[in-house]
């Protein structure tokens, strides 16, 4: 059998995978081409023009944050970076007049994207490609709903004229889920269980237990509320605001009524509902806006197609209005690079995708100083498990079987953004042995731990239940080595910091439930890949927060027990708006900041440590430690000591 390996590139910029036709879905219905089914329907795609000093751009981001250096946090603005990095005008014209050979009209939208419009056919002429259109039958809860999809490799065409980042918008699939979790099914935990510490049950709390937990209380006491600051949210699904008002207002938070202002990208995701995901976006807005009552938040909110993330991106770090921004969704790094437009760039005979296209927006974002996050995952350390909802042992008539493979999210998994991992608070959990819950089972966590569900595996045994069967595996914080990005030049030196694990082989048959195709995938071994998560906090849902919630199927609600590390990407985005006020300057890329604190040993020990390390629990497979682990990256954070520490730092 023909192994797929990987293809790597050992600088922070990714070289990407060949062509997988995300057309040929398991599960899905080739109506035939597109031209014939939906011909008279135009098309867009978004074409992301290549930084043209990309080498020098990544020097001058590590020198921004290198202490002593003379470029130390002088970040440019917006206009001041597309002058100095961006592609030119000319280059852009270029562009523009060679896609008018092919009856495509193009149009600058960012300072490195263009958007093209044309007819299907004109697109197939211009990329090269068979575009066809697919039907994904209904199945369980998923709607039924219909695709395009080239079912060939396209390529960029020669007369665009100047190196492209990437292109997106061939397909339009489901590029991304959100790292949102629930309980798993059999567990069922009594109200009463409760933080050893805090006085709201698990599945219960709210901004105002994490402001305690987490230490953040000193600094709402010094009148820090995230004022002059605004935080930006980046989704791919649409929600009502004025749920996030409904739980600021029973928290009896002072927020303004105009705070939140929506920018809806490639027309919008459309009305919310469950099923897309709206709950995700939801909570983000009520956490991030929650810990920083007085900051002002932008959602940016697209379709969930690969051409709307990186779009989505684009419009915010183009924008340069919030100085923080966070992404809840993601999927397996791999999983990403093989279904999400690669194409061959004519110019440099790169094979180039979205994800280097990203790549590229985030550094820009690091040059101007904005902070930007992204959920680490819920899978623990076998994000392609989690990403595929497969599980051994693996069989090949078996939809739902697979191997275990090591893997991370992305864009967690990208070298200038900050992964945020998920841990377990301390305390007791009562949970039912049976449908009355006339008898219990307790689990006593004594310390704040990796979130890993494997704790839970006396009670599923108690249960008559494997960890399978339970719902508990792989649930845990994301975490792990990326085998697309190199490690950065922050982790460099960092104990705790390791190699990619041998032996990863991912291999799965497809499957249809989720339109996923056969995998066959030997992961490399012993590479230097950058290591996440970064930084975390309580992300267990069974210790988890109660989210205010309006479903298009049962109407508002207070939802309980929601967790995920999609809490913990929004709530450093609250986090950094109050830091920002605090200091009275944006805070940039964190990672180059929390490593060089814990390099310089001024990160444990002590009263006024700003990092809490978490030693205890694993994800499956990583082990919390004293210092940095991919379980939990460098523990959590003691927020006003983090603070004090930045005044002088």
């Amino acid at each position: 059998m023909n192994r797929k390996i990987a293809i790597l590139c050992l600088t922070s910029a990714p070289l990407f995978l060949a062509f997988s036709a995300t057309a040929v879905t398991p599960g899905a219905i080739d109506k035939g081409p597109l031209t014939v089914v939906a011909g008279s329907t135009p098309l867009s795609v978004t074409i992301t023009l290549a930084l043209p000093h990309l080498a020098e751009a990544e020097d001058l981001a590590r020198a921004m944050y290198t202490t002593g250096d003379p470029n130390y946090r002088q970040f440019l603005s917006a206009q001041q970076f597309a002058a100095r990095f961006a592609p030119s005008e000319a280059d852009f014209a270029r562009a523009v007049v060679g896609l008018a050979k092919y009856n495509l009209t193009a149009q600058k939208t960012s300072a490195t994207t263009l958007h093209v419009t044309g007819m299907p056919a004109d697109m197939e002429k211009a990329f090269s490609v068979s575009l066809h259109q697919f039907e994904l039958p209904a199945l369980g809860s998923r709607a039924a709903h219909t695709f395009h999809a080239p079912i060939n490799p396209p390529v960029i065409p020669a007369e665009v004229g100047v190196p492209v980042a990437g292109i997106a918008g061939l397909d339009n699939f489901p590029a991304a889920h959100p790292h949102i979790k629930r309980p798993a099914p059999a567990v069922r935990a009594v109200p009463a269980s409760r933080a050893s510490d805090l006085s709201a049950e698990f599945g219960y709390l709210t901004v105002k237990d994490f402001a305690q937990y987490y230490d953040v209380e000193p600094l709402y006491e010094q009148g820090v509320t995230g004022a002059g600051r605004t935080i930006g949210i980046l989704t791919l699904a649409a929600f009502t605001p004025s749920d996030a008002f409904a739980y600021w207002s029973a928290l009896k938070l002072k927020v303004a009524a105009d705070r939140i202002k929506i920018v809806n990208i490639d027309g919008g995701p459309g009305a919310p509902s469950d099923e897309s995901g709206s709950d995700e976006t939801t909570l983000d807005v009520e956490q991030s806006g929650g810990i920083a009552p007085g900051a002002r938040i932008i959602v940016y909110q697209a379709p969930n197609t690969n051409q709307g993330f990186l779009d989505m991106f684009a419009a915010a770090i183009d924008a340069n209005a919030a100085e923080s921004l966070s992404t809840s969704w993601g999927d397996w790094e791999w999983l990403y690079d093989f279904e999400n437009a690669p194409v061959t760039d004519p110019i440099t005979g790169q094979i180039v995708s979205s994800t280097r296209a990203i790549h590229e927006l985030l550094l820009r974002a690091a040059i101007q100083g904005q902070s930007t996050f992204a959920a680490a995952g819920d899978g623990g350390a076998y994000g392609a498990n989690d990403s595929y909802g497969c599980f051994p042992p693996y069989s090949a008539t078996n939809a739902n079987s697979c191997t275990v493979a090591l893997s991370v999210e992305y864009p967690a998994s990208d070298s200038f953004i900050t992964a945020s991992g998920g841990t377990t608070l301390p305390g007791v959990q009562e949970l039912c042995l049976n449908p009355a819950c006339t008898s219990t089972y307790e689990v006593d966590i004594k310390r704040e731990s990796v979130w890993g569900w494997d704790y839970l595996n006396g009670y599923c045994r108690a249960l008559g239940l494997d960890p399978i069967s339970c719902g508990t595996f792989p649930g845990g914080g994301g975490g792990g080595v990326s085998v697309t990005f190199a490690e950065p030049w922050y982790q460099f030196g960092i104990p705790g910091v390791q190699l990619s694990q041998p032996g990863q082989l991912f291999e799965s048959p497809g499957n249809p439930a989720f339109g996923l195709p056969p995998a066959d995938y030997a992961l490399p071994a012993y590479f230097r890949g950058r290591n996440l998560p970064d930084i975390s906090f309580n992300a267990d849902p069974d210790t988890g927060y109660v989210v205010y919630y309006t479903s298009n199927e049962t109407g508002f609600a207070e939802v309980p027990f929601y967790g995920g590390t999609s809490f913990v990407g929004p709530q450093l985005n609250g986090v950094t708006a109050l830091l920002g006020q605090h200091t009275g300057q944006r805070l940039g890329l964190w990672n180059p900041l929390l490593y060089g604190i814990a390099a310089a040993g001024l990160g444990y020990g002590g009263k006024s440590a700003p990092f809490n390390a978490v030693t205890s629990g694993d994800n499956w497979f990583y082990r919390g430690s004293n210092g940095y682990n991919p379980g939990a990256g460098l523990g959590t954070l003691a927020v006003a000591n983090f603070a004090r520490l930045l005044k002088g730092y």
